[in-house]
């Protein structure tokens, strides 16, 4: 389980560092935030899949996704007795992403590149690297070490070995120094990371292809769009926990049970409620009801990830849906960590009651996103 996030120079999180459990809820109004959080957790994710160079362009590139308001905030400048004005920059322009658990720690540190000619010139160099085990970075604890082009990884019997003189700026250690025989927490890290699932769009109008028939096959983990979703309900079913499932169905619709029908190789849920002659089909679903039997079928998946992101899964869903949809998350949160973003404050009230949960409630203060009432854990960043 990661225990701890850290991020500082990306957009509104100037600077912060939180405190993680098996649930963590995140809210706040509009623009406080929420949505960074979330793309910060996306992009380490996508450092494991080595492709966050092009997450960052797809952001507007490293200007846009850099934090915009002035190196440091004195106290008297949150006073009110100070203007807010730039200064002479005392540290490298600098994006930083980290988390760390009882096992491992990673931090990655991206700068400016080194100018040239280019048609690339603008896209962002990874400067920093860091893998270590236990919570907090340190010299006598850490695993592998990127500084610039240099990549040194430490053996088991404690020795340094220089893994890379050369690693591209573009090119992160994770993806290209982890090695069964040299470089194993490296790739055990990366792994962990590609197996982090993100849930922010999940399609429910007339033409969504979970509405429909689709080719049936053994769906261990739902699509991110929920294009399959009946033949995930129907993996859940063979090879899950299908008492789960139908517990969490007749809880939020009062006695409903899901069936998977199949015609040809071609799978389609449909709905039976009490006091109707015949089942109701996906494509005659409501986009909330729909939306949380995908919610469901998400959270059940038969295999489970260290860590899943739920983005303001309330969409769509009507306030009656929220308590049930709070234990469906506290049920799973023994087999995954989850990470919440909503805007729903009566969800983060109930997943509080339910599940052994931190809250974090953002807002913003001169730009900068602040964390009500949180304490803030220790956190070293690798240096450059």
């Amino acid at each position: 389980m990661i225990t701890k996030l850290a991020i500082s120079g990306y957009r509104s999180l100037r600077d912060i560092t939180l405190g993680l459990g098996p649930v963590n809820v995140v809210t706040g109004p509009n623009g406080s935030g929420k949505s960074s959080l979330y793309r910060a957790l996306r992009l380490l994710a996508d450092v494991a899949q080595g492709r966050i160079i092009q997450a960052l362009a797809a952001e507007g590139g490293l200007d846009s996704t850099l934090w915009a308001g002035p190196e440091t905030l004195s106290r008297a400048i949150k006073r009110g007795d100070q203007p807010v004005q730039g200064t002479v920059r005392k540290g490298p322009v600098s994006l930083k992403l980290g988390f760390s658990g009882d096992d491992y720690g990673y931090a990655i540190d991206l700068g400016l590149p080194t100018p040239s000619a280019s048609a690339f010139a603008r896209d962002p160099a990874i400067k920093t690297e860091g893998l270590w085990t236990g919570e907090t970075f340190g010299r006598t604890n850490t695993f592998a070490i990127r500084q610039g082009p240099s990549v040194r990884i430490r053996d088991d019997a404690g020795t340094w070995r220089q893994a890379y003189n050369s690693l591209a700026p573009f090119d992160s250690m994770m993806t290209h120094c982890s090695d069964p025989k040299d470089g194993m927490e490296l790739l055990l890290l990366r792994e962990r990371l590609r197996d982090w699932r993100f849930y922010d769009h999940f399609r429910t109008d007339v033409d969504a292809p979970a509405r429909r028939p689709q080719v049936g096959t053994y769906t261990p983990v739902l699509a991110s769009d929920g294009a399959d979703l009946a033949a995930a309900m129907q993996t859940v079913r063979e090879i899950g926990d299908s008492a789960a499932l139908d517990d969490a169905v007749a809880d939020a619709f009062d006695g409903a049970r899901v069936e998977i029908t199949g015609d040809r190789g071609y799978l389609e849920l449909e709905v039976r409620q009490h006091g109707l002659l015949r089942s109701l089909k996906a494509a005659e679903l409501s986009d909330g009801t729909l939306r949380y039997f995908l919610l469901i079928s998400a959270l059940l998946s038969p295999r489970p990830p260290s860590l899943m992101i739920l983005n303001e899964p309330e969409t769509s869903l009507h306030p009656d849906l929220l308590a049930p949809l709070a234990r469906l998350i506290a049920s799973v949160a023994s087999r995954s960590q989850v990470f919440v973003v909503t805007h729903a404050r009566s969800l983060a009230e109930a997943l509080l009651a339910e599940a052994d949960c931190r809250l974090f409630v953002l807002s913003k203060e001169l730009g900068e996103t602040a964390v009500a009432d949180a304490e803030r854990p220790s956190w070293t960043w690798p240096s450059r």
